[in-house]
């Protein structure tokens, strides 16, 4: 009979301790870096996008009850449209100004609608909606697709769109009353 020869394994090394940690510290640094972007958009650059002046990008997402809406079946009207999150302090602020404008713009034949952006909880939504009586469409946008379409880096960010489906007005941050007139005027509404 043949012996096979032994191999002797030998036992690797570990790897020194701050190799190890380095990856999962780079890992924790760029998840502090893209949540503070995304909770806090960028205070000098309030207002502007390279979407003013061209058509909307088109979408079709399904509402918080399970209907569809597509920009297009909104064509002929302005539309307001706002990114949002219930966990997103800025929106709370603005939230206000939403419920008043969704009274006040019923009858004017502008169509507002929400667009959550990175929901992390549905029902959080919902207790949001309910709780500023924001009785307008809000609608799920589950990959983000469509707040990437329209270069959406945080939230609240509202984009307002004329009647033909051209861009004519993006804030970023937080809105005031001022800022939401001039979104208003420049797509032919009647501010609050």
């Amino acid at each position: 009979m043949t012996e096979t020869p032994k191999v002797e394994m030998s036992k690797a090394t570990p790897a020194p301790a701050w190799r190890r940690a380095v990856p999962p510290l780079i890992a924790a640094a760029l998840v502090g870096v893209l949540g503070y972007a995304l909770l806090s958009p960028a205070k000098n650059a309030t207002t502007g996008s390279p979407l003013i002046g061209k058509a909307a990008p088109a979408f079709t997402l399904q509402s918080l009850d399970g209907v569809p809406i597509s920009l297009a079946s909104l064509k002929g009207r302005p539309v307001i449209l706002n990114f949002w999150a219930s966990w997103c302090g800025p929106c709370r602020e603005e939230a206000p100004l939403f419920h008043e404008l969704g009274a006040a713009q019923s009858a004017d034949g502008a169509a507002i609608l929400g667009i959550l952006f990175q929901e992390t909880k549905e029902q959080n939504a919902r207790d949001f909606i309910k709780e500023y009586a924001l009785a307008y469409p809000n609608l799920k946008d589950p990959g983000i697709d469509t707040g990437v379409n329209y270069g959406v880096s945080g939230v609240p960010e509202t984009v307002f769109i004329d009647r033909e489906g051209i861009v004519r007005y993006m804030d970023r941050g937080g809105l005031t009353r001022e800022r939401l007139n001039v979104g208003l005027e420049k797509i032919g509404v009647k501010g609050i």
